[in-house]
């Protein structure tokens, strides 16, 4: 064989020997990486961002005459974003308002009849009293022939007569007390019961006024100026980005080592430079096909088994949020840390502090208590009989 073909022939070999080699050695390393790191990793590209979408309606019927927002600005919590023509509203404040007053002067005078009806039981107990020691007096006299049995018979009547009006006094008495019993002219239930209504009043006309209850970003907005809208007329939404989650779609078969708590490395497409981190904090209980509007039926004849998807929550970091801030639908690459497998899948206690909170409705009758006893201060004036008598 000639030295050209055997030096071509030991050129080969080499090449592939080099070759077989390298691709030994590429393995051997993947094996070792996949041994220390890839098997301790759970990947998926089936992930986007979520987050809370705040729809705000009308509490209550009216027509938009200002609106102060457009959509993709920020707004502050406790920021006037829309208000509603508060005539109509106005007009049933001033309607309770005298409603209350004129409901405190009618109890007023329910006390006062009840007074009346106590000085009206003694001067009936006096009548009756004065009758009976007059037919005393006379009973000895009739046999005298100082007193006819007829004129007798009169004072006897009479006994009878202002007795019973004593008892018709007395349960006049009664049933102006039940009236007012337990009560003062502030805490009666007719009162009350105005005082209830004026704050519905009150609080309709706060209600016209539509403030954000948490600070974020105002998208679809329907709402238009001179529009007349209805309750629960959806008119905007806000969208809070500093605390958005991830939805991380992972095959059923990758579950089986997921535990909440778990380190969680994310990179967005929007973000290509930037390494998002955060944990998992919880696993959804059923797949996307079990919430489905129209659930698929797998009791038919040509069956096809697919791999159900189950939604898992990703916990992101609030400063990197804050820094790197991720809008509601944007795509996610999530790969779990999957090596401390101590926890639980499934959430195992309940919580019971409220998780999303806001104060901006809290003060909204802050106002009307004062409205309240001034109206009832006007209304119930302190007129004794010594000052009415005095003029």
């Amino acid at each position: 064989m000639p030295d050209s073909d055997q030096q071509r022939i030991h050129s080969r070999n080499t090449a592939l020997t080099i070759l077989t080699l390298v691709f030994l050695i590429i393995a051997i390393i993947w094996f070792f990486y996949w041994l220390f790191f890839l098997r301790y990793e759970e990947y998926t590209d089936d992930a986007y961002v979520n987050g809370n979408m705040i729809q705000l309606m009308s509490q209550v019927p009216g027509t938009v005459t200002e609106i102060n927002i457009d959509d993709t600005q920020l707004v502050k919590q406790g920021q006037v974003l829309v208000k509603l023509d508060p005539t109509d509203m106005q007009i049933a404040l001033q309607h309770a308002e005298a409603a209350l007053a004129e409901t405190v002067r009618q109890v007023r005078k329910l006390f006062e009849d009840a007074q009346r009806a106590e000085a009206t039981l003694i001067l009936r107990k006096a009548d009756w009293v004065k009758a009976e020691l007059d037919v005393k007096r006379r009973k000895n006299l009739v046999g005298d022939s100082a007193v006819s049995r007829e004129e007798y018979q009169h004072y006897q009547t009479a006994v009878e007569a202002t007795k019973a009006e004593y008892n018709a006094a007395l349960h006049t008495l009664l049933s102006a007390r039940a009236l007012i019993l337990n009560t003062t002219i502030y805490t009666h239930p007719l009162v009350e019961q105005a005082k209830a209504n004026l704050k519905n009043a009150y609080l309709t006309l706060q209600r016209t006024v539509i403030v954000a209850p948490v600070t974020g970003y105002i998208a679809k907005r329907n709402v238009q100026v001179g529009q007349h809208v209805m309750v629960n007329t959806p008119m905007l939404a806000i969208i809070p980005l500093n605390a958005t989650w991830v939805d991380a779609n992972y095959k059923e078969s990758q579950l089986n080592h997921l535990r909440m708590g778990q380190p969680v490395t994310l990179y967005a497409d929007a973000y290509p430079n930037v390494t998002y981190h955060g944990k998992v904090f919880g696993i959804n209980p059923g797949t996307g096909a079990a919430f489905a509007l129209l659930p698929p039926q797998n009791a038919t004849g040509n069956w096809i088994k697919i791999v159900q998807r189950l939604p898992v929550r990703i916990q992101l970091k609030n400063d990197e949020l804050e820094k790197w801030p991720l809008q509601l639908g944007l795509s996610m690459h999530v790969t779990i840390h999957i090596k401390n497998t101590e926890g639980h899948m499934l959430a195992e206690k309940t919580e019971n502090k409220p998780i999303y909170t806001t104060n901006v409705y809290a003060d909204q009758l802050s106002q009307v208590n004062q409205l309240i006893n001034t109206i009832l201060q006007n209304s119930s004036a302190n007129m004794s009989v010594r000052a009415i008598e005095n003029g």
